[in-house]
C-alpha cells in the first residue's frame, strides 16, 4: 500500500483558530501526509499522500480527543508529483481555504 498515494476528506469539528492551529501541527508531524487543506467553516479536513486512511483518522481522533468523520477517500494510480499537485488543485477548487 505504500506506492499508492490517496487523497482522503474529513469532518472534524473546529471551533476557534487555536484548533486550526493544532490541526495543522499535527498534520505538519504527520511524515505520510503530504498535502493538506483546513476549511475551518466548512469543518473539513483534506490531506494526501501515501498512507492507510484509518490510522490517520484514528491519530487525528486520539490527539484532537474530537470526533473525526471520514467523508471520502480517493486513490490516485500516478506516482509523480504532477499527480500529487492534480489532487491538491481538484480538492482546492471546489473549497476555500479559511485558516
Amino acid at each position: 500500500m505504500a506506492g499508492k498515494y490517496f487523497c482522503m476528506v474529513m469532518r472534524l469539528n473546529i471551533d476557534c483558530n487555536g484548533c486550526c492551529r493544532k490541526v495543522r501541527r499535527i498534520l505538519l508531524n504527520m511524515k505520510e501526509i503530504e498535502t493538506h487543506l483546513i476549511e475551518k467553516q466548512q469543518c473539513r479536513v483534506s490531506v494526501c499522500g501515501r498512507f492507510v486512511a484509518a490510522d490517520v483518522a484514528i491519530k487525528m481522533r486520539k490527539k484532537m480527543n474530537r470526533r473525526v468523520e471520514i467523508l471520502e477517500i480517493q486513490e490516485l494510480d500516478g506516482t509523480t508529483e504532477e499527480m500529487e499537485q492534480r489532487a491538491m488543485i481538484a480538492t482546492c477548487k471546489t473549497h476555500q481555504l479559511y485558516c
